[in-house]
């Protein structure tokens, strides 16, 4: 179980800076599969980081920290060679000054590392691609 921080101003500061190379924004993670390919593009390239429980317009509806936890962690697990090691932390948004539609009060910052090893992306038929960060997108290599 992670505990939150109330460290608005970090969330702040990752909001102004807009998806590209090392941040994405993720409303919330409904496949694994799918987001195993993003964590796959950041840990080839540079790292970085994803904040979930934000619209790609940097507006804050807020998760259930633990579901998305778990999807993330079945993502690293069942669909990157090899595993990602991910690290979380879980972040409380009240009496938010910005933009902000809540439907939950939290946000999750997942980061990935850059590993220094290739990691491929398995899809569920047993295909296997490469793929990295460019810009704001995660291409296959």
């Amino acid at each position: 179980m992670l505990l939150p921080k109330k460290n608005l101003e970090f969330i702040e500061s990752l909001l102004k800076r807009k998806e590209g190379l090392t941040l994405d924004f993720k409303l919330h993670i409904s496949n694994s599969e799918k987001i195993a390919k993003t964590l796959v593009g950041f840990a080839n390239t540079h790292g970085g980081m994803i904040l979930i429980g934000v619209s790609d317009s940097g507006k804050i509806k807020g998760i259930d920290g633990e579901e998305e936890q778990y999807m993330l962690e079945l993502a690293s697990e069942k669909f990157c060679s090899p595993p990602i090691p991910l690290t979380y932390e879980l972040y409380e948004i009240e009496n938010w000054d910005g933009e902000v539609e809540l439907e939950e009060s939290y946000v999750l910052l997942v980061k990935v590392p850059k590993t220094g090893i290739q990691h491929t992306h398995i899809n569920s038929d047993g295909k296997a691609t490469v793929y990295r960060r460019e810009g704001d997108q995660t291409i296959p290599i």
